[in-house]
């Protein structure tokens, strides 16, 4: 028996609104999970990528410091042990571009800051191309960053200056022509006592070109 006043098939009716209603309610609540499969599937890929970026991160050697030659220690053999590297490379790599070659001042032992500036970029090429973590990304920066500004930063510093500037004696002599030498190498030992032990006075006078060698041994004549 229906009980009195209630309509059956109106009271079927709204019960199924209800349920409809609920079932609506559901939907919406599940809709939003159902992408939380693939969303933690990123996520797992993406902590792959990250572990992977660290381990590289953790394998990669430590940078070899540059030594400062405005902070090297008063021991004339070591600087000029390394003012004979320094030499040596520039000979093999600096001096190969035409821009270092006209950048580069005679006088430029005599210059602390270009000194400074070819001893890290040697040092770069060095981490760049023999260095343990050697890689054309590193040889890319040095020829299109790392070597450009070093020289740009020579000329606009030293540029202009001379071998001159540095001396008084009035029989001063010109480099001969031919096949580049690398500046001033004839004074890398005297540079080498003044920096080491006396840098805080005047630099050295320069000497005469007859008097030293070029960076094969050969004098000047």
């Amino acid at each position: 028996m229906t009980a009195p006043g209630k309509d059956p098939d109106f009271a079927r009716a709204d019960a199924v609104a209800g349920l409809a209603r609920e079932v609506d309610g559901l939907r919406r609540t599940i809709d939003p999970l159902r992408d939380v499969g693939g969303r933690v599937d990123d996520l797992g890929r993406l902590v792959g990528q990250l572990t992977d970026a660290v381990a590289a991160l953790s394998k990669r050697p430590a940078a070899t410091p540059a030594p400062s030659w405005l902070l090297l220690p008063t021991d004339p053999v070591l600087v000029e042990q390394l003012l004979g590297e320094l030499c040596a490379w520039l000979h093999a790599v600096f001096l190969r571009y035409p821009d270092g070659v006209t950048a580069l001042p005679e006088c430029w032992l005599h210059h602390p800051d270009v000194v400074e500036e070819l001893l890290w970029l040697m040092h770069a090429w060095c981490a760049a191309y023999q260095g343990k973590g050697a890689s054309v990304q590193l040889a890319g920066d040095w020829h299109d960053r790392q070597r450009p500004g070093v020289v740009r930063r020579i000329r606009q510093n030293a540029g202009s200056c001379s071998i001159e500037r540095h001396q008084t004696r009035p029989d001063w002599e010109q480099y001969p022509t031919g096949a580049v030498p690398v500046p001033g190498a004839e004074t890398v030992g005297a540079i080498a006592g003044w920096w080491a032990a006396h840098r805080d006075d005047p630099a050295p006078e320069p000497a005469a070109p007859h008097a030293g060698c070029t960076t094969n041994g050969a004098p000047h004549r």
